[in-house]
């Protein structure tokens, strides 16, 4: 059922984009902003609680992306929605929302006009989609997650994925090591580990790749 009031997480790194959107969502009666996060790790810890119906998440955050928070929640509470926002109207990323379990994609350039409408198709269990957005890469898509057909798994583990992340944000071992409270050496091993399993050689390739799968914006 579709509660009376839905109660939204917003997740979006620049506060005067959040407070716009807030203001776009408590102007209906049937939405309430009950939390607002700034980074991807805060999104998840914040989107477990009970008190969250629905998630609206940027692509790209600090710490964790949208994508990877996205996945995470769908994981760990498959029941609550989510909407991925992003400035980028661009079938990899839609690709990668949908896969990661996001009920809808919605350009922040049009948010005012679509989110709402997003909101509402996310509680009712339908999904949104740009106008558009409905490419043969994601009708391929659709119609295999209608007939569960297995979609191909990322090789990297999320703590892999967030030191790609910070690697192509141009962080020193150091910086990493202290942002994820871990030893330089642990990250020297990851940093190894992901080189091997992507068949990589430098941080080039790996700030490509971090490009191709939303991680990071171009």
């Amino acid at each position: 059922m579709v509660p009376l009031k839905t109660r939204i997480m917003l997740a979006e790194d620049h506060a005067v984009v959040r407070r716009g959107l807030r203001m776009v969502l408590e102007a209906e009666p049937d939405m309430e902003v009950v939390a607002e996060v700034g980074d991807g790790a805060e999104a998840v810890k914040r989107g477990l609680e009970e008190d969250v119906d629905l998630a609206v998440m940027d692509i790209t955050m600090p710490r964790l992306t949208g994508l990877h928070a996205a996945r995470e929640l769908h994981s760990r509470r498959p029941k609550l929605r989510i909407l991925m926002l992003s400035m980028h109207e661009n079938e990899r990323y839609l690709y990668e929302a949908l896969k990661a379990g996001a009920s809808g994609y919605v350009l922040k350039t049009v948010a005012d006009r679509d989110l709402v409408e997003a909101c509402r198709a996310a509680m009712r269990g339908e999904q949104f989609l740009y106008p558009g957005a409905m490419t043969p890469l994601i009708r391929d898509l659709l119609h295999g997650a209608r007939n569960d057909a297995p979609v191909r798994e990322d090789p990297l583990t999320p703590r892999e994925t967030e030191i790609v992340k910070l690697i192509a944000e141009s962080y020193s071992t150091r910086e990493i090591a202290d942002a994820l409270v871990i030893s330089e050496k642990t990250v020297d091993r990851h940093r190894t580990n992901i080189l091997e399993k992507l068949g990589m050689h430098d941080r080039v390739e790996l700030t490509r790749y971090a490009i191709r799968h939303g991680l990071v914006e171009p």
